[in-house]
């Protein structure tokens, strides 16, 4: 009787998919007919904000059992390929392949997308600017380490703007073929994922004669843990699976709350309004005194929430000068915003206004 319930409950299943394939393919006529009518009006194929809005409406809308986590990952993966029938588009990314860029990469782009790793930030902003690649992500700040100062620098010094962000927790993966702990004899990581693991480290391998070898990535990591025995990785999950790694524990990070901000950056793509908006600027100071306190006090009189602020060197002439990297709530358009910009805007730069994940 159980044998028979099973079945049935799988035939059941089966139809279920067969009706998720005809509205999927449903979705992409309609997908096809939008990307003419975008291509014809030269119109950006990758709205972050119009994803988001279908994502907080669908949330709003089901009944069943899916967390907001799951909605938004089988829709994003959806998005991904619904982008690619519109238009196929390169996306660059701070490499090597298995990064954790890489993973923030594919968390938006999904995993059908064409992509290209390059091996530092500036290449990233290169491909942006030369047209080699429409989208390029890059890392923009850790909670636990701090800014990637290169990010904010280049963001100053080129006319590439931010398209959206995405908050990705940041967790190690132990992979390893070893069968138990006893066998490994070398771990290998980068240098941010020994400190970040430190706690796992002292409980699991105290003690024991272990050789801790630092690497220029985690995907190399997992490249020489599947190569060499008696040797582990400390690595992301991507990585371990490109690899095909086992993981032996996962998330073995002292923190639960580590978290890096990744950008994705465009040269040409102005995203319309939301509900829930961020914009970044970079506000320089001049030698008048209060110059920054008046800037921060306009933006306090207006209304406006600011969550971030960071001093970056200016870099030029022998005094010291800085500019400021600035996030606001809301978007550059909303009329309290713009009345503040208008009134600095021999100041300040606009780095992009965009839907608000974190």
């Amino acid at each position: 009787m159980e044998a028979k319930a099973l079945e049935e409950l799988r035939k059941k299943i089966d139809e279920i998919d067969n009706k998720l394939i005809d509205v999927l393919n449903e979705r992409m006529s309609m997908i096809k007919k939008v990307g003419e009518l975008k291509k014809s009006g030269n119109t950006a194929i990758y709205r972050p904000e119009r994803e988001k809005s279908i994502i907080d409406r669908l949330y709003k809308y089901h009944r069943g059992n899916l967390s907001r986590g799951a909605i938004e990952a089988i829709f994003l993966e959806i998005f991904a390929i619904s982008r690619n029938f519109e238009l196929p588009e390169l996306v660059a990314y701070l490499g090597p392949e298995g990064s954790f860029t890489h993973q923030a990469a594919e968390s938006r782009f999904g995993a059908m997308s064409q992509y290209l790793a390059l091996d530092s930030i500036r290449s990233v902003f290169e491909a942006i600017d030369t047209g080699r690649a429409r989208f390029g992500v890059v890392p923009l700040e850790n909670n636990q380490e701090g800014v990637v100062s290169e990010t904010i620098d280049l963001l100053g010094s080129t006319d590439i703007r931010i398209t959206a962000e995405v908050p990705l927790p940041i967790h190690f993966a132990f992979a390893t073929k070893c069968e138990n702990l006893a066998e490994v004899k070398r771990i290998y990581s980068k240098d941010i994922g020994f400190k970040q693991c430190k706690k796992f480290l002292n409980e699991s391998f105290n003690g024991a004669n272990i050789e801790f070898v630092p690497v220029n990535s985690t995907s190399k990591a997992a490249k020489i843990a599947l190569e060499e025995d008696g040797s582990a990785a400390m690595c992301s999950h991507i990585a371990a699976r490109m690899h095909n790694v086992p993981i032996l524990f996962d998330n073995v990070e002292d923190s639960s709350d580590n978290f890096t901000r990744f950008l994705i950056i465009s040269k040409d793509i102005n995203n319309q309004q939301s509900q829930h908006d961020k914009t970044s600027l970079l506000a320089k100071t001049t030698d008048k005194p209060g110059s920054l306190m008046l800037l921060l006090q306009d933006f306090s009189n207006a209304g406006i929430n600011m969550s971030k602020l960071e001093s970056r060197p200016a870099k030029k002439g022998k005094t010291f000068k800085y500019y400021f990297y600035i996030d606001i709530d809301g978007h550059v358009d909303d009329p309290h915003i713009s009345k503040v910009f208008e009134k600095h805007k021999k100041d300040i730069k606009w780095l992009g206004s965009y839907a608000k994940m974190c």
